[in-house]
């Protein structure tokens, strides 16, 4: 019996908002990534997402540690993104006072 060996594609894709997601699943690089930092083992993180295949989680990981440095850029740019996209929400749409002002609403509802 002859054992062909083959090379597989990274189980990763960019969706049309430039994030990547494990292929055929909504769970981005950036959750896989940050379990395993965390400890979380492959078998791990496949119990907390369903839709992950254990297979997949190894090659991402696999990805990760060979390209490291790469990975780490993407991450923080999604970081840096993410502080952005907060800042522009709580200026558009400030909490302060927010409790009072559904309260008010609250109390006129029930009038």
């Amino acid at each position: 019996m002859n054992l062909t060996i083959t090379t597989e594609p990274t189980p990763l894709i960019v969706n049309p908002d430039n994030v990547i997601l494990v292929r055929g699943t909504r769970v981005p690089l950036d959750t896989i990534v940050f379990e395993f930092k965390q400890g979380a083992t492959a078998e791990g993180i496949v119990e907390q997402y369903s839709s992950l295949d254990l297979a997949d989680v190894y090659a991402v990981i696999s990805y990760y540690l060979r390209h490291q440095s790469d990975v780490e850029v993407y991450l923080q740019q999604r970081q840096e993104l993410a502080q952005e996209v907060r800042a522009e929400n709580e200026r558009r749409f400030p909490s302060k006072g927010l409790r009072d002002r559904l309260l008010a609403q609250r109390q006129l509802r029930n009038k």
